[in-house]
């Protein structure tokens, strides 16, 4: 009988054809996101239970840096969706050539101005703010000025705008408030900054290490602490002239675009088994 079994099976496996291997998405994004406490591991899980495939995320330091790791790899690249650049990057990266169309509805997209881009969908928003610690910082900016023009004791972290999206924002915030006058700007904040980090994650960590009292962060960081830790020690400064806004976005590459779970991911990724995990 175990004989009959077997034969039987070995019949049945060269009809049905050689087992079609499980398929496999490369997605590169930033460190914040991949980290245990991220969305990262909450994302591939429920991806991967949809897809019945792998994910595999490739990290770097930050938006910028994503970029600037895709334009190095080329047409070469591994990537098949880009996850993680915002829309101060957008303009650079299609001029790459490396992107494809995304081939997606956009009707569940909801971010402030609309949106109507064919090669970049966005998987979140929020504008940056001063975060800073209450036990330490009794009276935080009230404006990008009060921040420039600050006592040089009460530190802040920020992120380098050579690889950080963070840090790319205040740069171009800066340039808004102070127009021409940004450069003299950046001179009288340099007695504040602490350090300049590759990214978010980093200056983040030496907030909550106790070793800045500011960082530069989003509006929604301290909601985070209450929900997750419930601690509310955190806050964001509330600047008189309003706060510059993010959108990120995730791109599928030309690579990607021979990938039907590329597809497939991008259209996830505007759904709740995404956005349920979005801090």
């Amino acid at each position: 009988m175990r004989c009959t079994i077997l034969t039987t099976s070995i019949a049945l496996a060269l009809l049905a054809g050689p087992v079609q291997a499980a398929g496999k998405l490369t997605v590169y994004t930033y460190e914040s996101f991949t980290a245990e406490w991220g969305p990262g591991p909450i994302v591939e899980k429920a991806f991967e239970e949809t897809c019945g495939c792998d994910i595999e995320f490739v990290s770097v330091a930050d938006g910028v840096a994503l970029l600037n790791r895709l334009k190095l790899e080329g047409a070469a690249t591994e990537a098949d969706i880009v996850l993680g650049l915002d829309t101060n990057l957008t303009y650079e990266a299609r001029q790459t050539g490396l992107f494809a169309p995304h081939g997606v509805d956009l009707a569940s997209v909801d971010v402030p101005g609309g949106w109507s881009d064919d090669m970049f969908v966005p998987f979140d928003y929020g504008y940056f703010a001063v975060v800073y610690d209450t036990e330490t910082v009794s009276e935080p900016p009230a404006s990008l000025r009060d921040l420039v023009e600050g006592d040089p004791a009460v530190k802040i972290a920020i992120q380098d705008p050579r690889t950080s999206t963070p840090g790319l924002g205040l740069l171009l915030w800066m340039k808004a408030v102070y127009g021409d006058d940004a450069a003299d700007a950046w001179a009288k904040l340099k007695d504040r900054v602490l350090t300049v980090t590759p990214g978010w994650s980093e200056a983040y960590g030496l907030f909550t290490g106790g070793e800045a009292q500011m960082v530069l962060s989003y509006t929604t960081s301290p909601a985070y602490h209450r929900i997750a830790e419930d601690n509310d020690r955190y806050a964001a400064a509330a600047f008189a002239e309003g706060h510059y806004l993010q959108i990120e976005v995730a791109g599928i590459t030309e690579k990607g675009a021979a990938n039907p779970l590329a597809k497939e991911f991008i259209a996830f990724m505007t759904g709740p088994g995404f956005q349920d995990a979005i801090p």
